[in-house]
């Protein structure tokens, strides 16, 4: 019986040999070639990859199939970030893209992300469609000749020059910060190194060379990931350390003293300073489950919030509708106004070096000073594994609106994504489900440290009960 193949917040992702084989790569690959052949005029696609395992040749066999439904495919050549991809589309007038990678994730996992012609991740209507073609397969997949020729495009040197754009870097040189970029051997390789040192910024890198293990670990830019970062920071006096995952479109950010600013806190930094360098106040965008400190200063601001469903997709409809300055995700997802609707850890990293220079203050020192201005923000995220009978007896008590948890009275639900509760202090938990593993993720934030610790414990044993 053939694998169901569903595309989740970012795509389809799952086991290299596993189910993700080549049959199934060339069933998805149909499936996209098959929705793509239905739309009007002459179509041109755009395919790229993180550098994982057997990348060339899944993107090998990608055009061979797009070329056989009467799809161009465009070809990149080289690993290519995920935003650079997003940027071709647009530039390009491209008509959509078909990216393999799997982010974050452990190196044993690949993935198929589908764009669509604005360079966003494809909304639930188009990916339903899409599985809707796969599953009309059944067990065939596949297997043209490869196409004589194809078309080929090198996506970096657009988006740098986009990037210099947006992007204050003589602030940066001005200011003598000196910078370790860590691309986790990523597809981001050489991308904000390359910006930084073309403005004579002291940049030097790490895990800056291919790796499809990704150091035996997933290529996460997260606290405990960073120690190299740390080590080479301190070797280097250096001001800040900025990192991106796998495919580059997350970022990790390492103040300098050593300390992981948690993305929570690099999104609402950047909203402050976006407002008050650009001037820009048309809105601001968070998923359901990104803290309230970015809440707190929209109304100080007295900017528009926008609360989405997790999945950028949601923000980057909002960036295509230039109805925000910013949009983020608590998971170190981020764009800005003018840009691509789709999340940029090297457009984030960059900033935040733009953001030291200008301010001339560490981010610790920031973010005290948004702290006293309108309070302070703790978040906090724990996954809990369940057993799959558990998780569906969770799932069943999801859909029940609880009236108090912990001995607090719960003052409002909502239901925007997962389930969310709002205590009278503001403080708040919200449930999602895993799609893919019996875990349930619980998101809370108070407004102190033990506040948010006592939340915690009282949101796993609701869980638990």
């Amino acid at each position: 019986m053939a694998v169901a193949i569903r595309f989740g917040t970012s795509g389809w992702r799952a086991v290299v040999a596993e189910e993700f084989t080549l049959a199934n790569v060339r069933r998805a690959v149909t499936g996209i070639a098959r929705y793509v052949a239905q739309q009007p005029g002459q179509q041109r696609i755009l395919v790229g990859r993180d550098p994982r395992f057997l990348g060339e040749m899944f993107v090998a066999e990608a055009a061979a199939i797009l070329a056989a439904h009467g799809v161009t495919p465009v070809v990149i050549a080289e690993p290519a970030p995920t935003p650079a991809i997003a940027y071709a589309v647009r530039q390009s007038k491209l008509n959509g893209a078909i990216n393999f990678t799997a982010s974050h994730n452990p190196p044993e996992y690949n993935g198929i992300k589908f764009s669509t012609p604005d360079g966003a991740p494809a909304l639930p209507e188009v990916t339903k469609k899409i599985e809707a073609e796969i599953a009309a397969l059944g067990d065939s997949a596949m297997q043209p000749a490869k196409p004589a020729q194809f078309e080929n495009i090198d996506v970096r040197p657009e988006y740098l020059r986009r990037l210099d754009e947006l992007i204050d870097l003589k602030a940066i040189a001005k200011a003598g910060l000196r910078i370790v970029v860590d691309p986790f051997w990523g597809a981001g390789r050489g991308y904000a190194q390359a910006l930084l040192e073309q403005y004579g910024v002291q940049a030097v890198s790490v895990h800056d060379y291919r790796d499809v293990l990704f150091g035996g670990h997933a290529p996460e830019p997260e606290d405990a990931l960073l120690e190299d970062c740390r080590a080479q920071m301190r070797a280097a006096d250096a001001h800040l350390g900025i990192a991106t995952d796998g495919d580059a479109d997350r970022f990790g950010i390492v103040d300098r003293d050593g300390t992981f600013l948690q993305p929570n806190y690099i999104l609402a930094l950047l909203f402050d300073y976006l407002v008050e360098t650009r001037g820009w106040t048309n809105g601001v965008a968070k998923s359901v489950a990104t803290t309230n400190l970015i809440n707190a200063l929209a109304e100080q601001k007295k900017i528009p919030l926008y609360e989405t469903p997790v999945g950028f997709k949601y923000i980057g409809e909002l960036i295509l509708q230039d109805k925000i300055a910013l949009g983020g995700e608590e998971s170190a997802g981020l764009t800005i106004r003018g840009h691509v609707p789709e999340k940029d850890g090297i457009l984030a990293g960059l900033l935040v070096a733009e953001m030291v220079a200008v301010r001339g203050k560490t981010l610790g020192e920031q973010l005290q000073a948004i702290f006293a201005r309108v309070g302070a923000w703790h978040p906090r995220r724990e996954n809990f594994h369940l057993t799959q009978s558990a998780k569906e007896k969770f799932t069943e008590k999801l859909k029940i609106d609880p009236k108090e948890m912990g001995g607090r009275a719960v003052q409002k639900v909502v239901r925007t994504d997962g389930l969310k509760l709002i205590f009278d202090d503001g403080s708040w938990v919200c449930y999602r489900l895993s799609g893919t593993e019996p875990v349930v993720r619980a998101y809370t934030e108070a407004r102190s440290v033990e506040a948010c610790a006592k939340l915690t414990a009282a949101a796993e044993q609701w869980v638990m009960e």
